[in-house]
């Protein structure tokens, strides 16, 4: 009394799938003429950059037939060239600033309000040798082959062949701490460049609370260290379909006749 005179439920129901198509709504070509190597949003929204092995541009979100060089590391002569751009990222949350690193196991802090070609950088980090420690693979495996930013801007994580690298961007002499990612393999980095494995590139990452990072290595695995443990406490993990199976650690790809 006093509800629906007649309530109908449906018989059948049906349930359709959403299905998300990418659409390419800008191209933004013509601009560098090698591989490239890292595109970085930028935290004001309306920009962003990318970089190859001698320039980084920038990039504005709305236009797509000019962009701005920002950086240009390519001598007069190209004989000349020692080292190339391997990474780069905006801050994360201060607009005007970027860090790119170098083959030669640099990194360098760029502030864009000091000019338009940022010839000079702000800040450098790189560490150096101690003397009597250098032999002809100290160069390549210093080569930095990704870098981060962490969430909060304070610290810039590093990836080199064989170490991953924290760095205080308010300390400039040395980094924080410095994760061995396979120490097993340097005594092998003989083969490893006859085989032109230790020229791998890998990426690395940081938990949003700044806590923990993360970096690949060969067989499908990723190592994950503790921060506040000093990088004494380790996590290895397989990335595969079949974590049940046997035989979890192959040998790594290029790696079985050392």
């Amino acid at each position: 009394p006093g509800g629906l005179p007649l309530l109908r439920l449906p018989v059948v129901v049906t349930s359709q799938e959403t299905s998300l198509a990418a659409n390419c709504r800008r191209v933004y070509a013509h601009a560098h003429d090698y591989h490239i190597n890292s595109i970085s949003n930028n935290s004001d929204g309306e920009t962003f950059i990318s970089a190859d092995d001698l320039r980084i541009n920038l990039w504005n979100l709305e236009i797509s037939n000019q962009s701005f060089n920002i950086v240009d590391v390519k001598p007069t002569n190209m004989e000349d060239l020692t080292e190339v751009i391997t990474s780069a990222e905006f801050h994360p949350s201060h607009c005007n600033t970027l860090a790119y690193s170098s083959s030669k196991g640099s990194i360098r802090l760029v502030d864009l309000r000091q000019s338009a070609l940022c010839d000079t950088h702000s800040k450098l980090f790189e560490q150096h040798e101690a003397p009597g420690s250098r032999s002809f693979f100290t160069e390549i495996i210093a080569s930095i082959s990704d870098i981060k930013f962490s969430m909060d801007g304070r610290h810039i994580l590093s990836r080199d062949y064989m170490t991953l690298k924290l760095w205080d961007v308010n300390m400039d002499s040395g980094p924080v701490a410095t994760f061995q990612v396979h120490e097993y393999l340097r005594p092998k980095l003989c083969d490893l460049y006859e085989n032109d494995s230790i020229f791998d590139k890998f990426e690395c990452c940081q938990s949003g609370d700044g806590l923990r990072v993360a970096t690949g290595s060969y067989s499908n695995i990723f190592r994950v260290f503790n921060c506040g443990a000093g990088g004494s406490e380790v996590t290895t993990l397989e990335a595969t379909r079949n974590p049940t199976r046997e035989g979890r650690f192959r040998i790594p790809h290029g790696l079985r006749d050392l």
